[in-house]
């Protein structure tokens, strides 16, 4: 081997980190963030425009990925978005349908999650997903999916007054509800509220019942005899409209208990995190190969984490964005802190019937805005399949 090739040989792990570095720089030049002596940043107002506008980079590439898929849908699964003239507000009539792998149903919700403004994940370990359909012209109106929620997540865990010990043993009786929200026109007459307020409901409940009481875990190999006393979510662009003030008399409350940190990786999407995890496998690091399954929703971050700290990178500098986010809970028992903290065993469920909790939500919120507002009628479905083949920062309709 000559002098040049040795050279060659030595240099290309230098070459390889430069590169890396080089990539990351600009990937959060692009989106935005400003670069000082403590890392990078978000100069300025972080404003719901300003979330969408910096996931923009990374919707694209789900997009992207889902091109074929979108091009494969035919007429008769977008016929399951409704124009607005096809909305009545005072007969909208909410059901839950069930979510199976491998049905038009699955495709149609894979379809339906491309129109977030922010990216959709998969879900973790437990899974249940919904389509909300109105029954008065077979139409979606949203979109439901409760997973496992993320081991670590100091609002929550504070809030609950959880110890570690406390959170290993029982946070089994809490799923997280990683999608949740309203459709176009329906989102148009503050439809997000209606499909928010149904996972407090009787139906998800035994859903989940049905799902999963009873079944062995295929990790653990232990039989699941948790009941599902809490649920969780997070605003998608910070401040939550949405979720806040929301409460059924006697139903279900969103009770805002804390904010996150603001880290995460989603601004080191697609090429980027592939490139970071083929380093950590070059490497011989177990994060690299390690399935998403078994290894929690916290498995992106940490394969980022041992990358940029491979690299010579303080992970804090990168995976903070600063965008911080609303956590919420949604009890569905009335003894649920004393469940959580091992106290009590018997559970006191506090859920109610879909159909109430509907009627109560059309009559405080969907149907008024309807009086005061008539631009959901001129809504047309032509504009779900424009921004799909468009993609930008996501749809404010």
């Amino acid at each position: 081997m000559s002098k040049c090739e040795t050279d060659g040989v030595a240099n290309k792990p230098a070459k390889e980190v430069h590169l890396l570095h080089q990539m990351i720089h600009e990937r959060l030049l692009d989106l935005g963030f400003t670069k000082n002596c403590k890392g990078y940043f978000v100069e300025g107002e972080i404003s719901k425009q300003r979330i969408r506008d910096l996931h923009s980079m990374h919707r694209q590439e789900v997009l992207d990925q889902n091109k074929s898929f979108i091009a494969t849908c035919r007429p008769e699964l977008f016929k399951n978005f409704a124009n607005g003239w096809e909305v009545d507000p005072a007969r909208i009539n909410p059901e839950l349908i069930e979510v199976k792998a491998d049905t038009t149903e699955s495709r149609l919700f894979r379809l339906a999650c491309l129109l977030w403004s922010v990216p959709v994940s998969q879900g973790f370990g437990r899974r249940l997903r919904f389509l909300v359909r109105d029954r008065q012209n077979g139409c979606l109106i949203g979109l439901l999916a409760l997973g496992d929620p993320v081991f670590n997540l100091s609002a929550r865990d504070a809030w609950v007054g959880w110890t570690h010990n406390d959170r290993r043993q029982r946070l089994v009786h809490v799923m997280d509800a990683y999608v949740l929200g309203a459709l176009p026109p329906y989102s148009m007459l503050i439809g997000g509220k209606l499909v928010a307020a149904m996972i407090g409901s009787d139906e998800i409940k035994a859903a989940y019942e049905r799902k999963y009481l009873g079944l062995r875990a295929v990790i653990s190999g232990n039989e699941n005899r948790a009941r599902l006393v809490l649920l969780t979510t997070t605003s998608a662009l910070g401040r939550s409209s949405i979720y806040n003030r929301l409460a059924v008399p006697d139903g279900p409350r969103f009770m805002r208990i804390g904010i996150t940190k603001g880290f995460g990786h989603f601004h080191l999407s697609g090429e980027i995190f592939e490139s970071l995890r083929a380093y950590l496998e070059a490497q011989g690091h177990p994060y690299a190969s390690g399935h998403r399954f078994g290894m929690g929703p916290n498995w992106k971050i940490r394969v980022a984490r041992a990358a940029l700290e491979k690299l010579g990178i303080n992970g804090n500098t990168i995976l903070k964005h600063g965008i911080e986010r609303e956590v919420y809970a949604i009890p569905l028992a009335m003894n649920w802190r004393e469940v959580l903290l091992g106290k009590h065993r018997n559970v006191r469920s506090c859920t109610m019937p879909l159909a109430e909790i509907s009627q109560y939500c059309l009559n405080r919120w969907v149907i008024p805005r309807a009086e005061r507002d008539e631009r959901y009628k001129r809504f047309e479905r032509c504009k779900i399949i424009e921004c799909l083949q468009n993609g930008g920062p996501g749809p404010t309709w």
